[in-house]
């Protein structure tokens, strides 16, 4: 008897339909719950969807969990998936509440907010960045006073780098005080002066079935303040480096400090100078941004569908092997208003072409986004290559010579 998913959210944002779609490669039944309308799903969501549960909201537990209820007296459900960080809680509760197997509430807060996250690897005793939680601006100020400058403030439930800011004075804390007023509870935290990696990670009832390493160029707080770089994410090839082993045992170690079992892992941590490690954050989600694209480019594997295989099956099928080197760069175009056009897209290709895997931009005529609020900015480029050097030659003359402009 096959079994029967509940995918929470099955169409977005965009990467959530090609992990639906991984189920229904698994074999699955998977049933869809969401607030879009059924029309408005992406194709990869719509054909993998056995059926679609329409909610008006989401953020209506009440009523989803009634629903769903109502849902489970007529069809069995085995589990509960939710890879979007805002509905991670609503998905522990419905498996509470139906008794599935998967995170429970208590194992998923700490996911979601990043001061209880700390607290627990401080218990384990892992090293995380010094840190106070703080929920008024004179408690803002105290923590600023305990951890010193310079320190990072950032929302406790927040994804990425949305509402993060480097705070190098008290001058400067003042003025980033009235942009964190809507924030109901902030985490105020040393500054780790050094190189930003990922720990991303598949894994089935506690056993590492997958696991990757990416390096950010440059730290993903420089990207958020100046909008004329070309953020690089750069997946590796040897994961066995030498420089990189702490922030494996790391990973490990955070993993089985929060009990994570089953699915998809994010985390960041910082290599500082001496080669010290730090924590930074971890979900209990895949990396967004395309990261996810980026990794199957290393493995030439379909990593979605092995996610699938992980939570439904406990093992991924078919062997995972490390091929390349990866990056992907996204590109913010000069000028406001509508793309225009490129230069030195046609010159890198003619030079780079067999190793340039995608290539996603805007095209001319669209309006170009708001560089502040996407990560991906008006378009990416994903190159490839066996060796490291020649992957960051690529990524960094795509970043330095790949112009968009608009107007």
């Amino acid at each position: 008897m096959a079994m029967n998913v509940l995918m929470i959210s099955p169409g977005y944002p965009a990467e959530m339909a090609f992990f639906t779609r991984g189920l229904g490669y698994a074999g699955v039944v998977v049933i869809g719950l969401g607030d879009q309308s059924p029309d408005d799903l992406p194709a990869a969501a719509r054909e993998a969807l056995d059926d679609y549960i329409r909610v008006d909201s989401l953020a209506d537990t009440e009523a989803v969990t009634d629903t769903v209820v109502g849902l489970a007296h007529h069809v069995r459900i085995d589990r509960v998936e939710c890879l979007w960080e805002p509905y991670m809680l609503l998905a522990a509760w419905l498996r509470e509440r139906l008794e599935l197997p998967g995170l429970t509430v208590e194992q998923t807060v700490p996911f979601r907010d990043k001061e209880r996250m700390k607290q627990l690897l401080d218990a384990a005793g892992l090293r995380t960045p010094w840190h106070v939680a703080a929920q008024t601006a004179e408690q803002v100020r105290a923590a600023a006073e305990r951890v010193g400058y310079p320190l990072i403030v950032k929302p406790v439930d927040g994804a990425g780098s949305a509402d993060t800011y480097r705070v190098d004075s008290a001058a400067e804390l003042e003025a980033i005080l009235p942009m964190i007023r809507h924030l109901p509870q902030v985490s105020v935290e040393e500054f780790v002066d050094g190189e930003e990696f990922t720990y991303d990670t598949i894994c089935a009832g506690g056993q590492l079935l997958f696991e990757n390493i990416c390096q950010y160029h440059p730290r993903p707080l420089l990207t958020k303040v100046h909008e004329w770089i070309s953020p690089i994410t750069l997946a590796l090839r040897d994961l066995d480096e030498p420089g990189l082993q702490g922030g494996r045992q790391l990973g490990g170690a955070v993993l089985t400090a929060l009990g994570f079992g089953d699915g998809f892992t994010h985390m960041e941590w910082y290599r500082k100078a001496e080669g010290e490690v730090v924590f930074g954050e971890i979900g209990a989600r895949p990396p967004g941004a395309r990261t996810v694209d980026v990794m199957n480019y290393v493995t030439d594997a379909d990593l979605f569908s092995a996610w699938a295989q992980a939570v439904t099956q406990g093992q991924i099928t078919s062997p995972v092997e490390r091929r390349y080197n990866a990056a992907s760069i996204f590109k913010r175009a000069k000028g406001v208003g509508r793309i225009t056009h490129y230069e030195g897209l046609d010159r890198l290709l003619a030079q780079y072409g067999e190793h340039v895997v995608a290539v996603d931009l805007l095209p001319v005529g669209a309006p170009r986004r708001d560089w502040r609020a996407t990560l991906i900015g008006d378009g990416m480029v994903i190159v490839r290559h066996p060796e490291l050097p020649a992957t960051l030659e690529m990524a960094r003359r795509f970043a330095a010579e790949l112009q968009l402009f608009a107007s």
